[in-house]
């Protein structure tokens, strides 16, 4: 014995544009949803591995500190304390001095305007000034 279902009404052509725009529009929504979790969760990794980093980055500076004094003190060794002392500050004086200036460099080398985009919004602009006239 088979059981015979009834037959579903053919849908008119709104209706089903109008259920095709709600499944569209629930998919979009759906996956806004999964992209804004996915990125929750790869923030939240990139926190803590930032975390992490700043943390050796802390403790990389301490030991170049203890090599620092080490340095000095291993000149002093020779040395009066007071010329150590200032042998070392001059050489790091000349390495902050090397870096500063590579930085400039790069500084001035960065374009902080957007020449593309700027570029394609002109092209735009100009489009549609020939699209009105």
């Amino acid at each position: 014995m088979s059981t015979v279902e009834p037959r579903q009404p053919e849908r008119t052509l709104p209706e089903l544009l109008s259920v095709m725009t709600d499944d569209i529009g629930t998919l979009v929504r759906k996956e806004l949803e999964l992209a804004k979790e996915e990125m929750r969760g790869e923030v939240r990794r990139a926190g803590k591995a930032g975390g992490v980093l700043g943390a050796a980055g802390f403790v990389g500076y301490l030991a170049v500190l203890m090599l620092v004094f080490a340095a000095a003190w291993g000149l002093d060794a020779i040395l009066p304390t007071g010329l150590a002392f200032l042998i070392v500050a001059v050489v790091l004086g000349i390495v902050a001095a090397v870096l500063a200036s590579a930085g400039r460099k790069r500084l001035k080398a960065v374009n902080p305007k957007p020449e593309q985009t700027i570029e394609t919004l002109k092209e735009d602009a100009q489009w549609l000034s020939e699209q009105r006239s």
